[in-house]
């Protein structure tokens, strides 16, 4: 089974082996403009291809084969981490402190309110979208950090560290103004302006940058 690939709202993915529940929450979350992806089983919610836009996961605690902490583990290990809002029928404060270990942003005990429910759902997405930002940023990072050469890399690796230009250049045996040179050049193609923008770039690609002295300018 496959999902759109893009889709211009947010998408809600309920996941429940209720019929009666399924189509109700489908009812709901359509009535305030939401597309809705429903899955009796969370095996077919692991098949699925997911659209790429931003995502709340509204899942059964307990189900045949798999229940919703398995299956939004199983997701996490493939990357994907979706908000997730659980639903049980049987609530006690131990699920509850493992769903929110589990990564809930809220935890639901039937039968819930739909204000509940919709109030859960709203600071799901909101989660989901800030998230998708922070992806969208990291992504364009690694695409202008791909573009630097490996001297560049290099002198972007003092730069973090917070060497100064002659000690970069003593460390790379290069000339203090090739240094500069290669400094700015590397500033341009990550369209940034100043260290401590760099040094947060750096932190967000989760990259160890080159640090092999014998490497040579491209």
């Amino acid at each position: 089974m496959t999902a759109a690939a893009a889709l211009d709202k947010p998408v809600i993915i309920v996941v429940d082996d209720d019929p009666l529940l399924r189509a109700s929450l489908d009812a709901l979350f359509r009535s305030v403009d939401f597309t809705v992806l429903a899955f009796p089983s969370a095996q077919e919610l692991l098949e699925t291809e997911l659209p790429q836009t931003p995502i709340c996961l509204v899942i059964d605690v307990r189900m045949p084969q798999m229940g919703g902490f398995e299956c939004r583990r199983k997701l996490v290990e493939r990357g994907i981490d979706i908000p997730s809002i659980f639903l049980t029928g049987h609530g006690d404060i131990p699920m509850s402190v493992k769903a929110m270990k589990a990564g809930a942003v809220d935890f639901l005990t039937k039968p819930f309110r739909e204000e509940d429910m919709l109030d859960a759902v709203y600071a799901c997405l909101g989660k989901a979208e800030r998230k998708q930002v922070e992806l969208d940023q990291i992504r364009v990072t690694r695409e202008r950090f791909s573009s630097l050469s490996p001297r560049e890399r290099q002198v972007m690796q003092g730069v973090v560290r917070g060497l100064l230009n002659k000690q970069i250049a003593g460390d790379l045996g290069v000339s203090e103004i090739t240094v500069k040179l290669h400094r700015s050049s590397m500033m341009k193609k990550m369209a940034l302006r100043t260290v401590p923008d760099l040094v947060r770039a750096a932190d967000a690609l989760g990259t160890h940058l080159p640090s092999d002295r014998a490497e040579t300018a491209a």
